[in-house]
């Protein structure tokens, strides 16, 4: 993955503004490493949003190297205002998936692997063609005719105890937007997504719904903000990825013994049972 900053904040050279992205993004492996409870960088901060997806960069390019895996796939996150609210934020913000974490349903979590297991109920599209915005933002048919498979799905949220009432947008992406990894039921070819009603159950109890509307009024206006992220920064969706639209259910922390599913109309659930 090439790291790349559009823009630096005043009195930060680009030089400068590499060195320190590669410099927290190590700081940042470490704090996952030995399951440190999450925490804010203070260079963060001052570098900004530009910083702070290139630290995310380095950080998932070394996560790839240690474990022979690739980028599969983009997350984008806090697209519903019930997100937004939780978390304090008032904008998306984009993570990178890596191989190693999609898994395909029924799936089995165990809750000790993670510092605070949180999953999210979302609808997944997979391509089957590039999207590519550096040379304009693609217009909705573009979008659609790229899309070869969607899926309900749950995003796999690593969140590390963060507390979300000092949560700052830099940390959080810098640290690839807590994402974990992503479970996907079995894919069907697109279909309208315009408003469609979703259910969470857990233990065999309905506990939430929501409806793709939510999600920037409609999940293909999710991937072209998406894009035009990406190709802000010089980069595209490629054929193959997966991409997490954005929970339309705000997000649940599981804990051991809990049976997931998420049902979403004219989708095949998603289901996984943490142990």
């Amino acid at each position: 993955m090439v790291c790349r900053i559009v823009a630096i904040a005043t009195g930060w050279d680009r030089e400068e503004a590499m060195t320190q992205a590669k410099t927290i993004a190590d700081w940042l492996y470490d704090q996952h490493t030995t399951r440190q409870d999450f925490r804010s960088h203070a260079d963060l901060k001052a570098g900004g949003l530009e910083i702070a997806y290139a630290v995310q960069d380095y950080l998932v390019a070394r996560r790839c190297q240690a474990r022979n895996e690739i980028v599969a796939g983009y997350k984008i996150g806090v697209t519903t205002p019930r997100m937004q609210e939780m978390v304090g934020l008032s904008h998306p913000i984009a993570g990178a998936i890596v191989s190693g974490g999609i898994m395909t349903a029924p799936a089995e979590l165990i809750c000790a692997n993670y510092v605070r297991l949180g999953l999210e109920c979302e609808v997944a599209v997979r391509l089957s063609a590039p999207l590519d915005a550096r040379k304009g933002p693609p217009a909705r048919a573009e979008i659609a005719e790229a899309i070869g498979e969607i899926a309900a799905a749950f995003e796999i949220i690593e969140d590390r105890n963060a507390d979300y009432k000092t949560l700052d947008m830099p940390s959080l992406v810098a640290d690839d937007s807590w994402n974990a990894g992503m479970i996907a039921g079995a894919p069907r070819p697109l279909f309208d997504l315009a408003d469609v009603q979703g259910r969470l159950s857990i233990n065999g109890a309905l506990v939430d719904t929501g409806s793709t509307a939510d999600v920037l009024g409609h999940p293909l206006n999710s991937i072209a903000w998406l894009c035009e992220h990406l190709g802000r920064r010089e980069q595209r969706i490629e054929a193959g990825q997966w991409i997490m639209t954005g929970t339309i259910i705000p997000t649940r922390f599981a804990k051991p013994g809990d049976h997931y599913v998420f049902e979403i109309e004219d989708l095949a659930p998603v289901e996984v049972r943490i142990v």
